[in-house]
This record gives structure tokens, sequence and C-alpha cells, in this order.
């Protein structure tokens, strides 16, 4: 009799607490839905920097005649339109989509209405090009680059409003997997559909087969987006993953519960302002490798342009192969010491690739860099959205975008007059540098202390507690027989109105 009733007050323990406290699975099958919309994001963009930049070439070449080396800085112009857009309507759109209400949700709207009009438009620039409306197709690039950028923050925003926080360095680690898969299907689509500036500067292509980059790529976007449409309910899954987000609120890293009438604390002020210094930082650096990887290969080492086409797909390989690691490792470290890790990973390799110059060593350095790199990727931006509430994921994502695009804007510029003064060889120290303030700036992030632990863990004490009076219980219980069961029924009585009184 007496086991019993100590084995049921254990059993209403235990289902206190799994009541209270449901349990935190990420929804594998939910998420990757949502990173179909990064995928043909990334998808998208990769087709439109390989393409657009030659189109735009040929077109001032056939105009202003000359070399297309000639009219690079007028290409370049208006291929960093995009990062100068996203500076403002990045931030812009990822905070009206956090005050948006709507029957579709508050990101869905948006990212509906700026697919339906890249599907529209990408296409057309690839058919404007062929019949030689160069005006226009320079129209239409800008158009596209609004409806990207009008989209972007509310698709990437959609993971943490469903996702609760300890879980979204997994969850980001699933999107950009997708999105580097969309980067690479856009490569081989490249390959498969080449096209090449010939001896008098003029592109050479085959103009019955150069549109069809552009409109598989609409055809993708929009299986993903009716996908996305049928699949992510965006309202119904909010309402169900309620208590989840709650739970995971408990155990986010900041230094008080966050709500819309509870805004950061000091100190995660404090660390978001770092966190955002340290994006801009390492993205300054590692951009300019990304940026000028092929100038390096071609202009100091002498081995044309194939050795940083192999050099990128060796960075993706690696980078894809790093993402989960990454994410599982941030469960058991914790994001800020992945982070580090992922930065040494990163620094340790650009610092050997300094003093040397062999091909083969070069790729093998690049690929543990690659690793390095996912690991702060799949870490940064779900820590950025940690200070956020349920009303301001948008908004911060927008900050963790424009972040990191000022910083791709300035590093050319910055990388261009380091090569006039010094020369090519100075491109992975300029990385160094520039890596290595990211990490003293990112070691000034201070983890706060886990708030309301307490409270947190308040049925698991109870249980704890009650499982401690019961065992005294039991030892008094061993002389004492009848006093025995009235004990325990004080017991269970006391623990009933403790529970209650919480």
């Amino acid at each position: 009799m007496q086991k019993e009733k100590e084995k049921k007050i254990a059993e209403q323990a235990g289902a206190k607490t799994a009541e209270q406290k449901p349990k935190l699975k990420l929804n594998v099958k939910r998420t990757v839905y949502i990173g179909l919309a990064f995928f043909t994001i990334m998808m998208l963009w990769q087709i439109y920097n390989t393409y657009c930049p030659l189109f735009l070439s040929d077109y001032f070449v056939k105009t202003f005649g000359g070399a297309p080396e000639d009219h690079s800085y007028l290409v370049g112009i208006i291929m960093a339109l995009d990062n100068i857009l996203a500076l403002f309507m990045l931030p812009l759109f990822g905070r009206l989509s956090d005050n948006t209400k709507s029957k579709l949700g508050k990101r869905m709207p948006y990212i509906i209405g700026g697919v339906v009009a890249a599907v529209i438009l990408f296409p057309l620039i690839a058919v404007l090009f062929i019949v030689n409306q160069y005006i226009w197709m320079i129209v239409v690039m800008a158009l596209l680059l609004l409806a990207m950028n009008v989209y972007r923050s509310p698709s990437v925003s959609l993971m943490p409003d469903i996702t609760p926080k300890p879980l979204r360095s997994k969850a980001n680690a699933i999107i950009n997997v997708l999105g580097y898969v969309g980067g690479m299907l856009a490569g081989l689509l490249a390959i498969i559909f080449p096209a090449k500036a010939g001896d008098d500067g003029l592109l050479v292509y085959d103009p019955n087969t150069i549109w069809i980059p552009f409109a598989v790529t609409a055809v993708l976007m929009i299986v993903a987006l009716v996908i996305l449409i049928w699949k992510i309910k965006e309202n119904k899954i909010v309402e169900e993953t309620r208590a989840e987000m709650e739970e995971g609120e408990k155990l986010a890293e900041t230094e008080t519960e966050l709500s819309e009438h509870r805004p950061l604390t000091k100190l995660d002020k404090r660390n978001l302002i770092i966190l955002l210094a340290s994006i801009f930082l390492w993205f300054f650096a590692f951009n300019a490798i990304e940026t000028f990887g092929s100038t390096y290969g071609t202009n100091y080492l002498g081995q044309g342009t194939g050795f940083w086409g192999t050099a990128v797909i060796v960075l993706t390989v690696a980078s894809l192969i790093g993402f989960f690691p990454g994410s599982f490792l941030a469960d058991k470290i914790g994001r800020k010491w992945t982070i580090v890790a992922g930065i040494v990973v990163l620094l340790v390799p650009l610092i050997i690739a300094c003093f040397v110059t062999n091909v083969w060593v070069l790729y093998v350095l690049i690929a543990i860099a690659g690793i390095g790199w996912s690991w702060i990727n799949v870490n940064s931006y779900p820590m950025v959205v940690e200070m956020a509430d349920k009303q301001t994921v948008g908004r911060l994502t927008g900050w963790y975008y424009a972040a990191s695009m000022l910083a791709q804007s300035i590093t050319p510029i910055c990388v261009g007059f380091f090569f006039k003064a010094l020369g090519y060889q100075w491109l992975f120290p300029y990385a160094v540098i520039f890596l290595a303030l990211a990490f003293l700036v990112f070691m000034f992030y201070k983890k706060p202390e886990h708030k309301k632990q307490g409270e947190t863990l308040g049925v698991d004490a109870q249980s704890t507690k009650l499982n401690e009076q019961i065992e005294v219980q039991n030892a008094d219980t061993q002389n004492a027989e009848p006093e025995g069961q009235t004990k325990i029924e004080k017991v269970e009585e006391q623990s009933e109105i403790e529970s209650n009184d919480k």
C-alpha cells in the first residue's frame, strides 16, 4: 500500500512536469518546406550573378566600343545595386512584415508577392538581352532587385517565427543546405548553357538556349511557392507551436524572457551590438576572398580561372559537410563557443595560406576554412534572432542582412586599394587581419546567466523535493508501521497544496 502511494505521488509530479514543459523537437519536414524559399533565393542570385555581368559587358562593348575591362566599373556599379538596396529594404520589409496581420499570416503575403513578381521578371532579362533591348533589360533588372528585397527578410524570418529558440541552429543548418543546393544547381545550369566573351569582347552564346537557366529557375520558384502555400499555413502553425515557443523563450540565451512589453536589457543590447559588429567584420574578411579569389589565382598564382572554379566547389562541399556538425556542436558547448571554434578553424588555414602558393595545399586549406565558415554562419543568424520577441524577428533579420551586406559592399573597394598599393599577394593577409578583429570583438559577447532557472525547473524541483520527503518517510516508517501511512498521506496532501499554490 505504501509503495503504491509513493509511485502515485511520483507519477503525478512527473505528469505535471510533462504538462508544463512540452518536449522541444525540431519539425524537420516543416523546416524543409520553409527552406524552399531560401533555395529559390540562392538559385536566382547565382544565375543572376553568373549571366547578368556578361550581358551588361556585352551591351557596353557594343555601345561604347573598347574591351570588356574598360567598362568593368559600370558593370560593377549596376551589380552593386543589390547590396545598396538591401541595406535599406531588408530592414524595412522585415519590420513591415512584423506588423502585418492577414489571413495568410504576416510573412506569406510578402513571400507570395515577391516570388510572383520575380518569376515574371527574371526570364524577361534573358529575353530582352536576346532581342537587343538593353535599356529595358536594365530596367527589368532593377525591378527584379526590388522584388527580391521585398521577400528576402520575410522568408528568412518565417523559420524563427515557428521554431523554438534552442532549435534554431539545427533549423538554420537545414535551410543553409537547401540554399547551397540551389546555388550548386544554378552552377550546373551555367556549365550546361555557357556564355563567354569572345576575342572581340562580345559575348559568345547560343540565343536558342541562353534563356533556359532563367526559365528553369522561374519554374522551380513557382513549384517551391506552391509547396510553401500548400504545406505552411502560417497562422495555424503559429497557434500550434505557441506552447513550444513559450518554452523555448524560457531557455533562450537572453538575460530575461522577451516580450512585446519587456524589451532587451542593457546586457542584451550590448551583446546585439557586439554580434552585429562581429558579423560585419567576418563578412568583411571572407567576402574579400569570395570576390577576388579568381583574380588572385589568375594574376598572382598564374593558374587561370580553373583554380578558383575548383576552389569554389571545394568550399561549397566543405560548408555542406560542416553545417550539421556546427549545429549539433552548438547544442553541446553553446553557440558562442561554436562560433569561436569556427573562427579559429577558419583563421588558421587562412594564416597558412599567406605563405603558400601550391594549388593542392591551398585546396586543402580552403576545405578546412569552409568548415569553419559554416560553423559561423549556421549559428550567427540564430544568435541575432535570439534577441527578438515575436514582434521584432523581421526587424532583427533585416539588421543581420544589413550588417553582412554593408560589409560586402565596402570590402571590394578596400581590397582594390590594397592590391594597388601592396599587390595581389595581400588577399589572404587582408582577410586574416579583419577576421582576427572579428574574433577580438566577438570575445566581448557575454553569455547571460540563465534567467528564471528556478521557475523553469520549478516542477522538477518539486518532484525532487517530494522524492526526498518520501525517502525520509521510508526511513521513519521502518520503525513505525501505522504512523508511516499517515505520514505518506500528509506528504501527498502537502504536495498537492504546494502544486496548487504554484
